[in-house]
């Protein structure tokens, strides 16, 4: 398993899987996850622009010449009343089902805090659906913690 930094020409290798996280998401929380149609568009232009950003992080995984994950990240502020100012938000992790239990978004997420590190970035941050427990554990063995609970009234 390769471990790089994505460039634009990723980009389309790539938004199968977006598609695939969006999807993932949508089914299982639509009040909450449903995206607009035009996402896979949306993508594929801030895509680039995180490829290029020397603040942002948006790496992917290669097996056998092929993209089977990725994770895209940004550099966030934070209110103006917290004690830091900004930290690393991880937008996206994803691993293709086939490709899943050989390490990917462990060395996925293990570069993304390198390089944030790195960065001086001093918290990461990253959400996941109530419904998702196996990433919340994935996540939990790699340091994380329950730090909010966002929570969603829909309203008539």
């Amino acid at each position: 398993m390769l471990i790089r930094p994505a460039a634009a020409p990723d980009v389309p290798q790539v938004l199968p899987l977006v598609r695939a996280i969006c999807d993932l998401h949508a089914a299982n929380d639509p009040e909450r996850f449903r995206v607009l149609p035009d996402v896979i568009d949306r993508y594929a232009a801030w895509l680039p622009e995180r490829a290029a950003d020397p603040r942002s992080i948006f790496l992917v995984a290669e097996h056998d010449n092929a993209i089977v994950g990725y994770v895209v990240c940004t550099i966030e502020p934070e209110i103006p009343i917290f004690w830091i100012p900004e930290c690393g938000w991880i937008h996206d992790i994803y691993v293709r089902p086939d490709a899943r239990h050989k390490g990917a978004a462990r060395e996925l997420l293990r570069e993304t805090i390198r390089r944030f590190r790195d960065l001086g970035v001093k918290q990461l941050r990253l959400h996941t659906g109530t419904f998702n427990e196996s990433a919340r554990a994935f996540f939990a063995k790699e340091g994380f913690r329950p730090s909010v609970v966002e929570m969603l009234r829909p309203m008539p």
